[in-house]
């Protein structure tokens, strides 16, 4: 899948009349085989904005466009349309399914599958098989030796790694992680996000990364973009916005709220 995604003042706002957080997330762009790390303090709204970008919440106004590259094929996919449309909760789904893989901070592996049929299952979800490139992602990621096991036989990297692959099988356009590195030390933090970001140029997928792990980001070639609280401090009425790093302030993290 060689698209072009691109953002454009998408927003969403919780709350009640007492207190809202709202979170902007900018106008950009993420193509094919780009790398983007998303930073912020705590309560700035990482989660939200996976989220968002992920499918899993609509947006209260703009854009989200998916458009195939020059010379690709592919059909433009305005996604930000489907949660207005009377079938949206399908339309959604299947942009999920077929546009992003997911690598959730726990791994999410299903512990009554192997290895092999934990990462081939996105593959029949989205009703891509494709063996030649399952072989390749358990070797890449070192999970050959195990991949007759199940998730509960596997250490924490195993099983991180596993959630990598799974992620990748079925070839998205976009991988979105969320603190793929949380759960583990130092040395295999960096060795899974180098395999992650390298497995997803390799399949020409763009790859969201939020992470806390600044000193493991720096390691690795990426734009950088953060979100920083934007409203008065003490405001009841919070906005986040997702900024490039270069226009980044430093933030302390009791300016934001538990989102």
């Amino acid at each position: 899948m060689a698209y072009s995604l691109a953002i454009d003042d998408l927003t969403v706002t919780l709350g009640d009349a007492e207190r809202r957080f709202t979170l902007q997330a900018g106008q950009w762009s993420i193509a094919a085989g780009e790398v983007i790390g998303l930073t912020g303090p705590s309560g700035t709204g990482k989660t939200l904005l996976l989220e968002l970008l992920g499918m899993l919440r609509a947006p209260d106004r703009g854009s989200y466009i998916a458009t195939p590259l020059t010379g690709t094929a592919g059909t433009r996919q305005e996604f930000h349309s489907f949660w207005r449309d009377a079938n949206a909760m399908a339309l959604c789904a299947g942009a999920r399914a077929g546009f992003f893989g997911f690598v959730p901070q726990a791994g999410g592996l299903l512990p009554f599958l192997t290895v092999t049929e934990n990462v081939e299952i996105t593959q029949r979800i989205a009703q891509r098989p494709d063996e030649s490139w399952l072989k390749a992602l358990l070797g890449e990621l070192g999970l050959n030796q195990i991949a007759h096991l199940r998730p509960g036989a596997l250490s924490i990297g195993q099983r991180q790694r596993v959630a990598i692959a799974r992620a990748l099988a079925h070839r998205p356009f976009c991988v979105i992680a969320d603190e793929p590195t949380a759960a583990l030390d130092p040395e295999n933090a960096q060795a899974a996000m180098g395999l992650l970001i390298e497995a997803a140029r390799a399949g020409g997928t763009a790859t969201l990364l939020s992470s806390h792990d600044y000193p493991t980001l720096e390691k690795f070639e990426m734009r950088r973009m953060g979100l920083q609280i934007t409203s008065a401090p003490h405001d009841p009425n919070v906005v986040s916005t997702l900024v490039a790093m270069d226009k980044q302030r430093t933030t302390s993290p009791s300016d934001g709220v538990d989102v």
